[in-house]
């Protein structure tokens, strides 16, 4: 019977340690193909008051059918990140890699559009970077922004790294 608690447990784990969902609050039209850009925001889970918007390119199934490669969107992606709030940074990441805020998937399997969020202690600076992922041929093509939190006097629940 104890078995219940402990997968009750390691689910919540899984979720809690999930990146942040996107909510669509934008979708352009670019050609008759069916092809649009979409715009995302995406709320940092572990920084609360700041939001990033991520656009990206989504190919229509005309473009698909017409080109071949069907199973993937391009890797293009632009990303803004704003404070919209009191900001409060948790338990994040201070490596130089930093870490993962966001993901989802822009080919059937292998190709994923990626935000990691990367703290830069000399200027007090939150770093966001959209990217691609991919198992191979990775794509150069990203796009940065930065959040200062200078002069914002943001509340550290851990305290504020030396």
């Amino acid at each position: 019977m104890r078995l219940k608690p402990l997968l009750l447990s390691a689910l919540f784990a899984a979720f809690a340690a999930a990146p942040a969902l996107a909510q669509q609050v934008g979708e352009v039209g670019v050609d008759w193909l069916g092809n649009d850009i979409i715009v995302e925001a995406i709320a940092d889970p572990k920084v609360e008051g700041v939001t990033c918007h991520v656009s990206y390119f989504e190919r229509g199934m005309i473009d698909r059918l017409q080109k071949g490669n069907w199973f993937e969107d391009p890797s293009d992606s632009s990303i803004a990140c704003q404070q919209t709030g009191p900001i409060v940074i948790g338990d994040i990441d201070l490596s130089k890699g930093g870490e993962e805020v966001f993901r989802q998937g822009i080919s059937l399997i292998w190709k994923k559009q990626v935000v990691n969020r990367i703290y830069d202690p000399t200027t007090d600076t939150l770093i966001y970077l959209s990217h691609s992922r991919q198992v191979q041929d990775g794509s150069a093509k990203m796009s940065i922004s930065t959040v200062p939190l200078y002069n914002q006097h943001p509340t550290w629940t851990k305290g504020k790294p030396q």
